[in-house]
C-alpha cells in the first residue's frame, strides 16, 4: 500500500472529484458514511456520541457523521470550535443540513467557559483538524484538546488525531490522544512512527472509493509492506529442487555466555529455508550448538570464548550473517575488519557487529554492496549520530542506505526498511510481545537465510521482516504477547510461510 503525503492526498481527492466525477460534498458524504458505519459497529451500545468539529473539511466530515448517526436514532451532541470565520463551503453545507433535523444539539465553543464535562460513557469523535494541519495548535484549540484528553471518554479521531502533522514530526506538540484513528484510503506517515504512539491508538484504514487511477499513476516515496507486496516477492519452490538450490549460509555468532544468540540465529536461518548452514562459533559453544541445532554444520574458533579467525574464505558462501552475541573483544573487532576488507558477498550485520562498526568509522566504508544492516534505534544512533525525531531518523536511514549501497532495517513496531534507491517501506506485521531478548538474533538468521536462497537484498529485507513479524503475531495469538519468547517466533515461521503462499 502506497503512503501519500498530505498534498498527495489532497490531489487524490481532487483527481477523484474530476475523474469519477463526483461533487466534493458527495465525496465527503461517502467518507462520513464509512466512519458512521464503523462507529455504529464498534460502539453498538454507546449511550451517545460527542462530535467535536473545526470549520474545515475535517469538521465537515464530523457534521456529516453527526447527521448520519442522528438518522439512526443515536443521541449526538455537536461541538463546533469557533474560529471567527464561516468555514469551508462543504462545512457550511453540512451545517445547514444538520440544522434541518429536529432537536439537533449544536454547541459553539467560543471560550474555555464552554468546555463542559462530558456525559458518562459518551464516545468522543475528534473532527477538529485533518491531514492539512501545518502549525502547532494553541490557545482555545489547545484547551479544547486538553479537555478532550482529560475527559476519560473513548476517543475516535477522523483522518488523523488533531494536532498531528502528516509528513513531519509533531514531537512535543499537543494533540488528541485517540483510542482509534480512522484514516481514509491509506496510511499516513504520521500514523506509523513510534513518537506518535500515544496519539494514534489503533489505526483503521477506511476505503472511501478514491479513484484508483491516481493511486496507480503516482509513485510514492513510502509504502506499507503488506500482503500484496509480500506475495509478489515470495518465490515458491520448484518441485525438482534440491538443497543446493537454496544456498549455503554462514553465521558468525556467539561468545561465552551468549551461545544462545548463535542457537536462535541458526534455527531461524534454517527455518527460513536455506539449503545448508554453517556456523562459526567459539570452541566453547560446540557441544551446545551441535546438540541444539543438529541440522547445522559447525566450525569452531581456536578461542573458547569469542571468535577471532574464520580459517576459510567466506566468499564460498552465498550469504554471511555476523553479529548475534559475538561481543566486542579486540580480536573480534579485528576479524570483522578483515571480513569487510576481503568479502565480496553481501553481509547481514546486526548487534555487536554494528556496535563494533560504530566504534570505528572506517569500517562502514568497507561494507559490501547489497548488505543488510539491521540496527535498533540506539544502534542506529551509535552508527550514524543522533536524530531529533523519527522523521529525521528515517531520512537519515535513506541517506545512509544510498551512501553505503546497502539496505538498512531500522527495527521498531513498524520497522522501516530504507533502500539505496530512496524508497522506504514500513512493515505491517509484528507486535509488542516481540520486544524480547533474542528477537533480533532470529531476524538476523531469517535475513541471512533469504539472502542465501537468492533473494535480492531489498526483497530479502522486506520478506524477512514481514515473516519475522507475522510469525510473532501468530505466536502471540496462541500464547499471548506477555509470554512470547524469541524461540516462539522461530516455531511459528512455518505457519507464517503457509499464510503467504
Amino acid at each position: 500500500m502506497k503512503i501519500f503525503s498530505a498534498e498527495e492526498i489532497r490531489l487524490w481527492d481532487q483527481y477523484t472529484i474530476r475523474h469519477e466525477p463526483i461533487p466534493s460534498i458527495d465525496l465527503m458524504e461517502r467518507a462520513a458514511t464509512a466512519c458512521a458505519d464503523w462507529l455504529l459497529k464498534q460502539y453498538p451500545d454507546a449511550p451517545s456520541f460527542g462530535i467535536f468539529c473545526g470549520k474545515g473539511n475535517n469538521g465537515g466530515d464530523g457534521l456529516a457523521i453527526a447527521r448520519l448517526l442522528l438518522d439512526k436514532g443515536v443521541p449526538v451532541s455537536v461541538h463546533i470550535l469557533e474560529f471567527g470565520h464561516k468555514g469551508t463551503d462543504d462545512f457550511q453545507q453540512n451545517l445547514a443540513c444538520l440544522h434541518q433535523l429536529p432537536d439537533t444539539d449544536i454547541r459553539f465553543i467560543q471560550s474555555a467557559e464552554h468546555l463542559n464535562p462530558l456525559p458518562s460513557g459518551q464516545v468522543v469523535v475528534d473532527a477538529i483538524f485533518g491531514s492539512g494541519l501545518n502549525r502547532a495548535i494553541e490557545g482555545l484549540t489547545a484547551q479544547l484538546v486538553e479537555h478532550i484528553n482529560q475527559s476519560g471518554s473513548e476517543i475516535v479521531s477522523i483522518d488523523i488525531p488533531s494536532g498531528l502533522f502528516t509528513d513531519r514530526s509533531s514531537k512535543g506538540n499537543l494533540s488528541v490522544h485517540a483510542r482509534y484513528t480512522l484514516s481514509f484510503q491509506c496510511y499516513k506517515t504520521a500514523l506509523l512512527v513510534a513518537e506518535n504512539a500515544a496519539s494514534i491508538g489503533e489505526v483503521q484504514v477506511l476505503d472511501i472509493g478514491l479513484h484508483k487511477g491516481f493511486y496507480e499513476g503516482v509513485n510514492s516515496r513510502f509504502e506499507l509492506a503488506d500482503d500484496e507486496i509480500i506475495h509478489s516477492l515470495f518465490k515458491p519452490r520448484n518441485r525438482f529442487a534440491h538443497k543446493g538450490n537454496f544456498g549455503h549460509a554462514i553465521l558468525l555468532a556467539g561468545s561465552y555466555g551468549k551461545t544462545g544468540a548463535a542457537v536462535l540465529a541458526a534455527r531461524a536461518c534454517l527455518r527460513s529455508g536455506t539449503g545448508l548452514l554453517t556456523c562459526h562459533i567459539p570452541s566453547g559453544g560446540y557441544n551446545i550448538l551441535q546438540t541444539a541445532v543438529p541440522e547445522a554444520m559447525v566450525l569452531t574458533d581456536f578461542n573458547t570464548s569469542f571468535i577471532t579467525k574464520t580459517g576459510s574464505d567466506l566468499n564460498q558462501y552465498d550469504a554471511i550473517g555476523i553479529g548475534p552475541g559475538i561481543g566486542q573483544a579486540r580480536e573480534t573487532a579485528e576479524l570483522l575488519k578483515e571480513i569487510l576488507s576481503n568479502c565480496q558477498k553481501p553481509l547481514v550485520l546486526d548487534a555487536d557487529a554494528l556496535n563494533i562498526a560504530a566504534a570505528d568509522a572506517t569500517l562502514l566504508k568497507s561494507v559490501p554492496a547489497g548488505s543488510i544492516l539491521s540496527p535498533h534505534p540506539k544502534e542506529f544512533e551509535r552508527l550514524f549520530g543522533a536524530s531529533g525525531n523519527d522523521f529525521e531518523r528515517m531520512e537519515k536511514a535513506l541517506e545512509k542506505a544510498a551512501e553505503l549501497n546497502a539496505v538498512i532495517v531500522l527495527k521498531g513496531h513498524h520497522s522501516f526498511i530504507a533502500t539505496p534507491g530512496g524508497r522506504g517501506y514500513f512493515n505491517s506485521t509484528g507486535n509488542a510481545g516481540m520486544a524480547t531478548a533474542g528477537s533480533g538474533d532470529v531476524l538476523t538468521g531469517i535475513l541471512t537465510g533469504l539472502l542465501a536462497q537468492g533473494y535480492p537484498p531489498e526483497a530479502a529485507a522486506l520478506l524477512g521482516v514481514y515473516l519475522h513479524g507475522l510469525a510473532g503475531d501468530l505466536a502471540a495469538k496462541e500464547c499471548s504477547q506477555e509470554a512470547l519468547v524469541a524461540g516462539d517466533i522461530i516455531d511459528y515461521l512455518g505457519k507464517a510461510y503457509l499464510q503467504i503462499q
